[in-house]
């Protein structure tokens, strides 16, 4: 940012994109002459220092981008007088401070993830339709009610020396009684109120020593208890998101909360000899009984049967209660975790795994050696089938409901790389594992479920054709994998292929290799669309959508995004959409064939 701390900002455009130019320095000032700015993006730079008060004059700046930097300090007050802000992006700095100025702007997209911000989060956030907060040193619950309102004390009136010699209306000894009054109060007042004051610091450094006693205990207790060897299991760092709101941009669907998860308290559990036999954490699923899902499954019967995996095979369960669930009885061999206390650990963190587009995992029975996992029951199919099983299911897939499909994927997968801590690494993310309910939501379902296998490499690469080049070169399977697996996904929901299909002719049968040449290529991305679309999608969106597959699919991992930029990538191209969806068919640019009456039109969106 040399040139413009020198004072030589940028032209005065309305628009300036300034991302990933390896800016160094602060913020200039010059940004606070830009009285015509509308759009700000200086995202992915290396800014630093504190940011100035630079925002009294951009009434006309309704996005703002400044995450992936380096900035610090507390956030100015001129940024509250944004009147016309409509999307904020400050993730991934080292801002400090409140976050109260934010609170009276009209933003529709706030990010602030992964800073150091602090203190209590507004109430005025649970109103902003696309809000990402964690990352950050906030208070749980609700801000407190601000203190009401207290009059202030009446003044005493100060008596003045009447120089003069007054008025002649009082008489002297009256003005000397009254002053000597006025003295004896003022005495007494200053002596209740040493009083007073004396009594309520007894009290607070009585109340700091009874605390700091009950803590010195705790801290006792715990090391004694404490193992090196200890491993916990895994835990959610949901606390600091506070209900964030994910929802669906563009979309008719009501936005999506993810639930706070409870906080697991590891405990120890000593056998006879007083040795620790092994950690046992709270587990909140239901537990079962063999005999109850044996009734409600009618003894795993083939008529319950809904599909089988690695893990073993999935039952449709009919409780006497009316609940339908969906039961995978897991298979002992294809486990290496035997021991009980080792997999009710795994269900421990599974249980914990919540997420609107994540198949929770709400019971588990271990009797009589069995294994088994319950699940609740997403009744449509699986994005494998509606896909690959016939045209019929496929084109009931529009456009639409495809890319809201992968953003759903994505967001769940964002959810278990970045906010669980440590990072779940899904291993199996492929088509047939995602689950779409009667409104075509999607639900990643075996989320955590690698734990239990963690030496089934072979197995996972037999089932999974979706997996990146390095698990199938070295075994190692990352993050990063699972982004290269959604790449994958997102062929196929783009051509309504399959990951490897060996009915095709040899250069076609990798989907992979087959489509990635063709991604930047617009005349040969027309002909790589699904048919079952039968011409029915946006031109512009097909493009950018293709744009982000080829960022995951790269060979490379370390060149592939993290699943929260995919998220951002899927959500704004949602919202040029919407911007777009009230212009004229012409300046849409729409690549698509007439359609024969006049309803098909209704799922052109994006």
């Amino acid at each position: 940012m040399a040139a413009a701390d020198r004072g030589e900002g940028p032209p005065p455009s309305p628009r300036r994109n300034l991302a990933t130019n390896n800016f160094s320095g602060n913020l200039p000032y010059s940004i606070s002459n830009m009285a015509s700015i509308e759009y700000l993006n200086l995202s992915h730079n290396s800014l630093a220092q504190q940011i100035g008060d630079l925002f009294g004059n951009l009434s006309s700046l309704s996005e703002l981008d400044v995450s992936f930097n380096k900035l610090t300090g507390d956030l100015p007050t001129s940024i509250g007088s944004l009147s016309n802000i409509s999307s904020l992006y400050m993730q991934n700095n080292q801002l400090t401070g409140s976050v109260n100025v934010l609170s009276g702007l009209g933003l529709t997209t706030l990010n602030i993830a992964n800073n150091n911000f602090s203190g209590w989060i507004p109430k005025e956030f649970s109103s902003i339709p696309d809000v990402i907060l964690n990352g950050n040193s906030f208070l749980n619950g609700p801000a407190p009610p601000p203190p009401p309102f207290m009059p202030p004390p009446p003044r005493r009136p100060r008596s003045r020396p009447n120089r003069s010699g007054g008025s002649g209306n009082a008489p002297k000894g009256s003005e000397s009684s009254t002053s000597q009054g006025g003295k004896n109060g003022l005495q007494t007042a200053s002596l209740v109120g040493i009083i007073v004051g004396s009594i309520l610091a007894a009290l607070c450094v009585l109340l700091l020593l009874v605390l700091c006693i009950r803590k010195s205990r705790k801290r006792k207790d715990d090391s004694s208890t404490e193992s090196k060897d200890f491993v916990g299991p895994l835990s959610v760092n949901i606390e600091e998101v506070s209900n964030r709101e994910i929802p669906e941009q563009g979309l008719e669907n009501t936005a999506m909360k993810v639930l706070p998860a409870e906080k697991m308290t590891p405990e120890r559990v000593y056998g006879k000899t007083g040795s620790m036999r092994k950690t046992k954490v709270p587990i909140t699923a239901t537990p079962y009984t063999v005999a109850s899902l044996q009734v409600a499954t009618n003894s795993f019967c083939q008529d319950s049967l809904l599909g089988e995996g690695s893990l073993g095979r999935v039952y449709k369960a009919d409780f006497p209660n009316g609940k339908i669930m969906a039961v995978k009885k897991v298979d002992s061999a294809a486990i290496s975790l035997q021991e009980e206390d080792d997999f009710l650990e795994v269900v421990s963190s599974m249980s914990r795994l919540r997420h609107p587009n994540i198949v929770p995992l709400t019971g588990y029975c271990v009797e009589h050696a069995q294994r088994l996992l319950v699940y609740e029951y997403i009744g449509n199919a699986t994005l494998h089938d509606m896909l690959h099983f016939s045209d019929e299911m496929s084109r009931r897939l529009t456009w639409n409901i495809r890319v809201r499909i992968a953003l759903g994927t994505a967001r769940a997968l964002e959810y278990l790389h970045e906010v669980c801590l440590p990072s779940v690494v899904h291993r199996n993310f492929k088509s047939a594992n995602i689950l779409l309910d009667e409104e075509h939501n999607a639900h990643l379902s075996d989320c955590g479920l690698a734990a239990l296998t963690p030496n089934t490499e072979r197995q996972a690469s037999i089932t999974n054709t979706s997996n990146a080049p390095e698990f199938s070169m070295s075994g190692i399977y990352t993050v990063k994998s699972d982004v290269y697996s959604f790449g994958v996904v997102m062929l196929e929901l783009l051509t309504g292929r399959k990951p490897l299909d060996s009915s095709r002719e040899r250069s076609e049968q990798s989907l992979v290799r087959w489509a990635t040449p063709q991604l930047h290529d617009i005349d040969a991305l027309s002909k790589m669309v699904d048919p079952a679309l039968n011409g029915m999608y946006p031109a512009k969106s097909l493009s950018r959508f293709a744009d982000i597959i080829a960022l995951c699919v790269q060979p490379e991992p370390e060149f592939r995004p993290p699943m929260s930029e995919v998220v951002q990538q899927l959500v704004r191209l949602m919202q040029r959409a919407s911007i777009v969806r009230r212009q004229s068919g012409e300046e849409l640019g729409f690549s698509y064939r007439a359609p024969e009456r006049e309803g098909d039109t209704r799922d052109i969106s994006f």
